[in-house]
């Protein structure tokens, strides 16, 4: 269809459309407030009890040139009536408030989708910049899309002429016009945004008036607007999830509420050492607001400072906490390697990215598997686990705590830019139905030294020191299993290094089997992932069963050690394909701990899976 302008005469509107799902995505330069936008929109998808995924996906640059294609950023919200799995493949609607956005994000609209161009952006200038020669609103290279052009930035200035902000402020409010518009197209309210301006401007009450005023006449030219073609209303109800009391929540939210419910459960007060990094910043933020929950939050001058200090926490006795993202984990390597040495519990949290050094610093990846797993010197074995969402953070984080006092060891908890970015609705649990696990200490001297072992797990005692009768000393350097005094004796150092690996080893009895997530136990193939492959994983499985192909699902949360029954399991299967964004990291440990033919599905863009790629993969596997 070829483009539609809008008038302003009152029309007797059409009968909502009413659909399953739809998937948006808001996208401007970084000043345009996307991210914001999306961040309400979403709010008012789960108060509308809309089960959702969202993808918030930022430029690397700090602040990019206004109007050119580094400087992009975006929003991405699939919500529905039904139940959510993914932040959706390819978008049913697009607003692009520049052509920097149309010319990053347009690939991604499915044909016949729905675009929504503010046209006032689009001159010869701004064109330029973004890489177009001629302005693809004149070109007919939009024609095979539903194309709404608005003078959104016009429009949002008049609006807001009454409120008193200058020309500038009032450009910044067009992010509200334009969200009131979406909010009429699904039948959102406005109170939530409303109220919120309100709080968040509330020492600025002409900011305040001018975005209310840009967010209501958005959602009034929709309603009074006759809007060409088939663009018109629609409808999405809620959908069907369990009863119980709902909030939407980011990964870096609900792992930080994780990790101090378990130490909470163990009895325990949380120290948490850190240093900013992206994209691992958010949980240094959040947990510096919970100190009525004694919580100790401290932001180290360097990543290696930061992690002695979660060390020298533990050795105190509290629960010691750390947190980056790949690089910041190669800097504290060696203090990881003192945590396993020295056998104190240490949870490091490896929020991953794109790309060795640097690289894309805002994009995700799950590329730090066999950092994790094997990059330490020496045998230094520790606990590996990983978040599959959002949600699933407060488990992981509460299972890593556990994990750690019971075993008097390093946990490191893997999630990537995509979990702790992205938010999904989270049946808030009732924490007294939580299982406490408290963490002991010693308090006998008779018979003391710092590393004689609980018979089971193997784990050595746990000393506060001051206690009377007490006194040890602990460090890098080998001790001797008998005294716990430093030891040169080579067959001391053999049978240390045993009991460290035997001790990891042992959690694998320690842990839940491994359960197919879907399908059969035996079969033509499993598709097993881990992180935040899950979502696409599920629904392309979910899909391809329907379709009548015997496929199942398995996905791992305990990465090292493995699940006890994992081998059995995937030898009861003629083939295994792993989804994952690296070059196949799980792959290779799965064939050298089970010598299993598994076969990867790598994607290293930046950008998770989409269901399409893994279905696929699936249909091309199991028609061969």
């Amino acid at each position: 269809m070829s483009s539609a302008s809008a008038s302003v005469a009152a029309t007797t509107q059409r009968p909502r459309e009413e659909l399953e799902s739809v998937v948006i995505r808001f996208a401007g330069d970084s000043g345009d407030g996307m991210q914001l936008t999306g961040s309400q929109f979403t709010q008012a998808a789960a108060l509308a009890g809309n089960d959702l995924a969202t993808f918030p996906d930022f430029p690397a640059e700090i602040r990019a040139p206004v109007g050119t294609t580094f400087g992009v950023s975006a929003f991405q919200i699939n919500f529905g009536a039904r139940k959510i799995m993914t932040a959706g493949d390819q978008l049913d609607v697009l607003v692009a408030m520049n052509p920097a956005a149309l010319k990053v994000e347009l690939h991604n609209l499915r044909i016949g989708g729905l675009l929504v161009l503010d046209t006032d952006e689009f001159d010869e200038r701004n064109l330029k910049k973004a890489g177009y020669a001629a302005s693809p609103l004149n070109d007919k290279s939009l024609d095979k899309y539903r194309v709404l052009q608005l003078r959104i930035s016009d429009l949002t200035m008049e609006a807001v002429k009454e409120s008193g902000v200058s020309k500038r402020e009032a450009l910044r409010c067009k992010n509200f016009w334009t969200l009131g518009l979406v909010y009429w197209m699904y039948g959102r309210e406005l109170t939530f945004t409303t109220d919120w301006i309100q709080r968040r401007f509330g020492k600025e009450p002409t900011l305040a008036a001018a975005n209310t005023a840009a967010l209501k006449a958005g959602h009034a030219f929709g309603e009074t607007a006759e809007i060409s073609g088939d663009i018109s209303g629609f409808t999405v109800r809620p959908a069907d999830l369990a009863p119980g009391l709902y909030r939407t929540v980011s990964g870096g939210e609900a792992l930080a509420w994780g990790l101090v419910a378990g130490t909470q459960l163990a009895g325990l007060r949380l120290f948490f050492g850190s240093y900013p990094i992206t994209p691992a910043s958010p949980l240094l933020h959040i947990l510096s607001t919970l100190k009525q929950f004694d919580v100790v939050t401290f932001q180290a001058e360097d990543e290696i400072a930061a992690a002695c200090s979660a060390v020298g926490a533990s050795y105190a006795g509290m629960m010691g906490i750390t947190s980056s993202s790949g690089p910041g984990v190669a800097l504290k390597g060696e203090t990881i390697g003192l945590a396993i040495g020295t056998e104190l519990p240490l949870i490091v949290v490896n929020s991953q990215r794109a790309g060795p050094s640097t690289g894309m610093p805002t994009k995700t990846e799950q590329s730090d598997l066999y950092q994790a797993v094997y990059g330490r010197n020496a045998d230094a074995p520790l606990v590996v686990l990983a978040a599959r969402s959002p949600a699933d953070c407060f488990e992981v984080g509460i299972e890593a705590v556990r994990l750690a006092t019971r075993y008097m060891t390093p946990v490191m908890l893997l999630t990537d830019g995509y979990i702790a970015n992205a938010a999904e609705p989270w049946l808030v649990p009732d924490v007294t139905k939580l299982k406490p696990f408290p963490a002991t200490f010693a308090t006998d001297p008779a018979g003391f030294h710092p590393f004689r072992r609980d018979d089971k797990t193997l784990a050595r005692n746990w000393a506060v020191p001051g206690t009377p009768g007490l006194e040890h000393r602990i460090g890098g350097i080998e001790k001797s299993y008998d005294t716990g005094h430093i030891s040169y004796d080579s067959a001391n150092h053999q049978r240390m290094t045993n009991v460290r690996k035997a001790k990891i080893d042992n959690i694998a009895h320690d842990i839940p089997a491994q359960v197919v997530e879907q399908g059969t136990e035996t079969g033509e193939l499993a598709v097993i992932g881990w992180g935040s492959t899950f979502g696409p994983i599920s629904r392309a499985v979910s899909n391809m069963r329907g379709e009548g192909f015997d496929v199942s699902q398995i996905h791992l949360r305990h990465i090292w050690p493995l699940p006890a029954n994992l081998g059995e399991l995937l030898r009861g299967f003629k083939q295994v394909i792993v989804p994952e964004m690296n070059t196949g990291q799980l792959v290779t440990v799965l064939r050298a701990e089970y010598l299993v033919p598994a076969k990867g599905l790598n994607k290293v863009s930046g950008q998770p899976f989409k269901i399409g790629e893994i279905e696929t993969a699936i249909r091309a596997a199991l028609e061969q």
